[in-house]
């Protein structure tokens, strides 16, 4: 009999360092110039993998929040704590704090460290630097990394970003140092959540009842467990399914020539792949591919360029010679796509089609992603109401956006 251990642990360690790897990597990582992902506070928009959505551009966002929030609870349904165990940050930091502590010589009991004092010190310090990168990560999504470490050692970071980098770099301490596994126990609510969800469909970590008469009674996986719990008492909200129960097991038993006891598997009974098929997957599955199409959709027909118009709050209109009347608007111009582009402005009556005349910039040249606001004054034959039109065209003639604005006097 083969009585190798085939360990997950590894596979989750790989798991946690690549995430985590790829969250700090991705501020610095740029396409055409711009960044991957960013949130843009003061210039309203959102760096989207090549994209740049504008603020009005925004439900593109909410529509694929939904489909995060879909995809979690999908997830949830599936895979129970395994996001806890694998994917959780808040693991990821407990688990690197304890790694830390042992690399210093220190032992880690009721979540608590037990060593030297000086080796506590110094455990601390790391901490700090830690919780400094933490920090320092989450507003690189906010601003460009480069930049904000050039402002950050000249101190000339606004005072909203040095309040949030400072209460991120404290939090994040406060629980590198003192919190870690409470988090997971006591505080966090989506363990509380997920048991809510658990059904036959759902992926735990158990030992099965037909395996309980061959455990050995070793305490392997009660020693292992960073949650403190024992999981010979069946399903416990506290454990995160990492896994190292499971792994402890099978180096035991594999000293035997036996298989491990303790076991993944979908629901707590062992219902299989099979319990998959039940309304509680297939529903959110299904609304999930729904919203990835719109999305997608949406994404495709998304036009190069966008046009918004509108009449000047701070100059009224004048009447020039043979009853013609000037109307002061302002225009955004916003070049969605990748490259360089020239636009120009020409507007029409919407009823009859009939040009009419601009004065002013109607031309602009805009980099990728770049916005620009455009000043101009359009002239109508008389001061009658009417709906026009504002077309922006591009360098090949063809018309990428276009606005409406009503003006003149009511009928």
């Amino acid at each position: 009999m083969d009585n190798k251990c085939h360990c997950i642990g590894p596979r989750r360690r790989w798991f946690q360092w690549t995430s985590t790897l790829v969250f700090l990597l991705l501020p610095w990582l740029e396409i055409d110039g711009r960044s991957l992902l960013r949130i843009d506070i003061p210039g309203l928009r959102l760096y989207l993998f090549g994209q740049v959505l504008r603020i009005e551009e925004l439900y593109f966002v909410l529509l694929a929040a939904l489909i995060f929030v879909l995809f979690f609870l999908l997830i949830t349904v599936v895979l129970g704590r395994v996001w806890c165990g694998w994917c959780c940050p808040q693991t990821t930091l407990s688990d690197v704090a304890e790694w830390l502590a042992r690399r210093l010589g220190l032992t880690v009991r009721h979540n608590r460290f037990h060593g030297t004092p000086g080796r506590k010190i110094l455990l601390q310090g790391i901490y700090l630097l830690l919780a400094f990168l933490v920090a320092s990560n989450l507003l690189w999504y906010f601003i460009p990394p480069r930049l904000f470490f050039v402002r950050l050692f000249s101190l000339d970071l606004d005072p909203a970003a040095w309040i949030t980098f400072s209460v991120i770099a404290l939090l994040v301490y406060f629980d590198l140092a003192v919190v870690r596994r409470l988090m997971c126990s006591d505080f966090c609510p989506y363990g509380r959540f997920q048991t809510a969800l658990v059904d036959k469909a759902t992926l735990t970590l158990h030992l099965p009842e037909n395996k309980r008469e061959q455990c050995i009674e070793c305490g392997s996986c009660v020693r292992i467990c960073p949650m403190e719990i024992d999981i010979r008492r069946g399903y416990q909200v506290e454990c995160t399914n990492c896994g190292r129960c499971l792994d402890a097991c099978r180096r035991v038993m594999a000293r035997q020539g036996k298989p491990g006891l303790i076991r993944y598997t979908f629901g707590q009974h062992g219902e299989g792949a099979k319990g998959l098929f039940n309304p509680r997957v297939l529903l959110p599955a299904v609304a999930l591919l729904v919203l990835l199409t719109i999305l997608g959709i949406a994404l495709v027909d998304r036009p190069v360029a966008s046009l918004k118009v509108s009449v000047s709050h701070t100059a009224s209109p004048r009447t020039l010679s043979r009853g013609r009347i000037a109307t002061f608007f302002n225009a955004w111009v916003n070049n969605r796509s990748r490259q360089r582009a020239v636009y120009s402005l020409q507007a029409r009556q919407k009823k009859s089609g009939a040009p009419l005349q601009i004065k002013g910039p109607t031309r602009a040249k805009l980099a990728p992603g770049e916005n620009r606001r455009l000043d101009f004054v359009l002239v109508t034959p008389n001061n009658k109401a009417r709906t026009v039109e504002f077309i922006l065209i591009d360098q090949q003639g063809m018309e990428v956006s276009v606005a409406e604005a009503y003006i003149g006097t009511a009928r």
